[in-house]
């Protein structure tokens, strides 16, 4: 565990110069919507304010959410209570803000400072909010996990979560690393890491914007509570030519996927093999059926929709736990041998349907107790999904289950990745209002259960 005093000078800045001289270039953000989400009310300064400053003189400011209210800054103040403190924070950090990048939004969520691990799923709802308000997000930056502080650690947790369901690019920066640790700790993310170049203007602007923040660079008093939150040396260090940070790009770009496969596809895939992919001899596929039926949260279900049944095995396992179950593909040969494999199933309905077909590919009306989505979202292109995803849901009943999962790895012949489908569906779901009751991720899958009723299993069986 990282300790450190932030009132303390901590590594002297002159020994990260050549390091960071030495990083890759990361460019600045030049398409869609760059937000600054900060843990606290300085922090999109001291991380990105050239950030903010060199994406306003390109005429695309970045908006700025900041999550807590900084009124943990100075316990034991005798100069400002919390609430004094808090309100002084707010008019530094659009003051600050207001330096930078005159134009851009600043959203004040006014979490406690120092409790978003406590209040992490509102946190998340809240900057849910925030990023889907508005234009698509394009890049998101925030804090480094590693940064020692628990707030900026959750908070990068949560934005981590927030990216993968945007599909966008997750820009974390380091703070309070610089102060803590030398270039030779092993804690330093070398390989991950990119500068950004700042201008002799962001660097300027970004000196003011630090110095706005008066709480944190001034005492309040001569009491030693009132002390500067950040001392001298470190945020010399912190007013450089170049913002290190740590950049994930997204598993994929919307808007760059292939057109929808057609059904001729899995005909000819048919064609070529009784079982293309292994259903029924490999472990794998095995294993992947038994977390499928082990994450479903009741025992058993009415009137249940499994769309891309395949050849039926996934159906075949299914069936006990139904009272009748309608299975669905687009390939007639995969239909056939469903049927074959099910003939001992009268409850089971094997028919000819897709996920956002139309005509005679239509899917079956709801309302359906379940609907199971299992390697099948992929073949549609990004456009396509998320004009299905929200009529399927549509046939989910009251109190309804959707389960979904799907393999993470990229095949080149599929249009999306599975991330994209999961993060499409979170997207769909959530505005459906349906509850995620499972997430299960692994290196080879993603499997999700939501929900129209909230309660966990516990609460279903009475446990609690």
């Amino acid at each position: 565990m990282v300790t450190f005093d932030g009132r303390a000078p901590g590594t002297p800045p002159h020994v990260w110069d050549e390091p960071l001289d030495a990083l890759p270039t990361w460019p600045l953000p030049r398409e869609g919507r760059t937000v600054v989400v900060a843990a606290h009310p300085d922090d999109e300064t001291l991380t990105a304010g050239g950030l903010l400053a060199e994406l306003a003189a390109a005429g695309r400011p970045a908006d700025v959410v900041v999550v807590s209210d900084g009124s943990a800054s100075h316990p034991g103040s005798p100069t400002l209570d919390p609430t004094a403190l808090a309100r002084r924070r707010v008019e530094e950090v659009r003051a600050a803000v207001d330096l930078l990048s005159p134009a851009s939004d600043v959203t004040l969520l006014g979490h406690v400072d120092g409790g978003l691990r406590e209040a992490r799923d509102q946190v998340t709802a809240d900057l849910r909010a925030a990023l889907t308000t508005g234009a698509p997000v394009r890049t998101l930056v925030t804090t480094w996990r590693g940064d020692g502080h628990r707030d900026h650690r959750v908070l990068a947790e949560v934005c981590a979560e927030l990216a993968d369901e945007l599909g966008c690019t997750l820009v974390e920066a380091p703070l309070w690393l610089w102060h803590w640790a030398t270039p030779d700790d092993p804690a330093v993310p070398w390989d991950e890491l990119r500068a950004l170049p700042l201008s002799d203007h962001a660097v300027v602007l970004k000196h003011r914007a630090v110095a706005a923040h008066t709480t944190q660079v001034q005492p309040l008093s001569d009491d030693p509570a009132d002390a500067p939150v950040l001392h001298p040396q470190f945020v010399r260090g912190l007013v450089r030519d170049v913002e290190a940070f740590v950049v994930h790009e997204p598993v994929a770009h919307v808007g760059t996927d292939l057109a929808t496969l057609p059904a001729s596809y899995f005909d000819a895939t048919y064609g070529r093999h009784d079982d293309p992919w292994g259903f029924t001899h490999r472990p794998y596929e095995r294993r992947k059926r038994a977390l499928t039926l082990a994450s479903l949260p009741d025992e058993r279900y009415g009137r249940v929709l499994e769309v891309g049944c395949s050849i039926g095995v996934l159906t075949a396992e299914l069936a006990p736990r139904c009272d009748a179950l309608t299975a669905t593909d687009v390939a007639d040969a995969a239909l056939q041998r469903a049927r074959e494999r099910l003939a001992g199933h009268p409850h089971v309905e094997v028919v000819h349907g897709a996920l956002g077909g139309a005509g005679d590919d239509a899917l079956p009306g709801g309302p359906f107790d379940m609907v199971v989505l299992s390697e099948v979202g992929y073949y549609l292109s990004w456009a396509d999904l998320t004009q299905a995803l929200p009529d399927l849901l549509t046939r989910v009943a009251p109190g309804g289950t959707v389960l979904a999962c799907h393999w993470r790895h990229p095949v080149e012949d599929y249009p999306l990745p599975g991330d994209a489908v999961h993060r499409a569906l979170a997207r769909a779901a959530r505005d459906a209002g349906l509850a995620r009751l499972v997430e299960h991720r692994e290196d080879d899958l993603l499997l999700d259960v939501w929900s129209r009723d909230p309660r966990s299993v516990a609460e279903r069986t009475g446990l609690r």
